[in-house]
């Protein structure tokens, strides 16, 4: 049994998602208490003892999503949406899966279904996460907090174990719990390169590249201080 609160603002969509849930899945999630504002709902989470949260993305004067870095990792978040599939696959969270508004009955069993799976079989379950756009915008934790970045605004992106140092235009470097390997498989090919082990770059921001030693290149960046070394391996592919 899963220990539920639902997050929105608009007291009708609280109420017929408790329906849904109790009339057709009591036995597998108890809705513990609503919510229709962030600080409540973090307050709930903590003094009832959910383990799981069906969040509206959209509240009224704040975004849903400011109540990810307030509660424990390990509860369930189903964001329940009225954005389409192409505006969250953007979101870099551990969601649990989403709904979209209004919520089809066959959509919150499959997601009460996932509700009831270990997380490692629920990881394993979700197919791998689409391709970025240039113009999408990224949800993730940036150093201590949690914020939406432009892809278009990544200027590069530089390993750091299992993190990753991020600069953006404008020059602001953040510390993002994502690693190089991450991000190579989610951004455009076709605007982003890796010129290094260590190293992904936004080749829109690349003004120049010149020859260095031993048949490595250094690239000057829009906005950055600092050349970025290429290696002789990676400038082969990015050529061809």
């Amino acid at each position: 049994m899963r220990n539920a609160i639902i997050v929105d603002d608009e007291r009708l969509a609280r109420r017929e998602l408790r329906a849904m849930l109790e009339e057709s899945h009591g036995s597998a999630v108890r809705v513990v208490a609503e919510a229709e504002g962030v600080r409540t709902a973090a307050e709930l989470v903590r003094t009832c003892d959910a383990d799981v949260v069906f969040l509206d993305v959209q509240l009224a004067g704040e975004s849903g999503l400011e109540l990810l870095p307030l509660i424990d990792p390990s509860v369930a978040v189903v964001f329940v949406t009225a954005f389409d599939q192409y505006a969250v696959r953007a979101f870099e969270v551990n969601a649990l899966d989403y709904l979209l508004k209004p919520v089809a009955p066959a959509r919150l069993a499959r997601a009460v279904e996932r509700l009831a799976l270990p997380n490692d079989e629920t990881t394993a379950g979700t197919s791998s996460p689409p391709k970025l756009d240039y113009q999408d915008r990224l949800f993730l934790r940036l150093d201590d907090r949690m914020g939406f970045v432009r892809v278009a605004d990544i200027v590069s992106i530089v390993s750091d174990g299992d993190y990753s140092i991020v600069q953006l235009a404008g020059g602001r470097t953040h510390r993002a719990r994502k690693s190089l390997r991450d991000w190579g498989a989610r951004l455009p090919e076709n605007a982003f390169a890796r010129v290094h082990r260590s190293t992904i770059v936004n080749l829109e921001f690349v003004e120049r590249v010149e020859e260095w030693s031993h048949f490595s290149y250094r690239l000057y960046l829009r906005g950055a201080s600092e050349p970025v070394t290429m290696s002789r391996r990676y400038a082969g592919q990015l050529k061809r």
